[in-house]
């Protein structure tokens, strides 16, 4: 189950609530020194909201590597230092379904349905201004990046998030809220029951 949506949309909650393992896609970001980190036009800012801040080719040979053999290498990933730091082992058993979730998950839904490893691409939706608001507090309670650049960076969001969920359903997701999202998933996951391939 791949599972995208704005930063602030409610991903890690549902991921939470599902019951389901979970591979957390942002930390496949690229390293704050990386030279093809895209900027915010007309601003010195990284870009971490545009597809070019993220390693897609180590996201889904992860996922493959999961579906294949039931584990992958996952890199911890600071997001207030923009650096990997190391490495944690995920291991999700024989379980037929878990869910990869992160705001890029859309970008693959292609690759993985090529793999033949999708189960289901969804897309949460929670309002501009609700998104706003859970965005900036998490990311100010985490202290994710500095305050100025957190306000910056949430106007930007706010004023593009139809624009956003526009693109991930265009790439093949679909748009729902929270509990349509958790009740997919979990038709999903009875509907696998007794299958061997895992999926995403």
């Amino acid at each position: 189950m791949l599972l995208c949506g704005p930063s602030g949309s409610g991903k890690s909650l549902v991921a939470a609530r599902c019951g389901l393992p979970v591979l957390r896609l942002d930390d496949f970001y690229k390293e704050g020194d990386d030279q093809t980190l895209p900027l915010v036009a007309g601003s010195s800012d990284i870009d971490w909201d545009h597809p070019d801040s993220w390693d897609a080719d180590v996201a889904v040979e992860a996922i493959a590597r999961l579906c294949a053999t039931g584990s992958t290498g996952v890199p911890v990933y600071d997001i207030a230092r923009s650096a990997r730091t190391g490495e944690n082992t995920l291991d999700i058993g024989c379980t037929p379904l878990f869910v990869a979730e992160g705001i890029f998950a859309a970008e693959i839904v292609g690759r993985c349905r090529e793999l033949g490893v999708l189960a289901d691409a969804l897309c949460l939706t929670r309002g501009p201004v609700t998104t706003f608001r859970r965005r900036f507090l998490r990311d100010l309670r985490e202290g994710r990046k500095s305050v100025p650049f957190l306000l910056r960076r949430g106007w930007r969001l706010m004023r593009a998030e139809r624009s956003i969920i526009a693109r991930q359903v265009a790439l093949g997701a679909h748009a729902c809220g929270l509990d349509e999202a958790l009740g997919r998933m979990a038709a999903a996951a009875t509907g696998r029951q007794g299958r061997t391939p895992t999926a995403a």
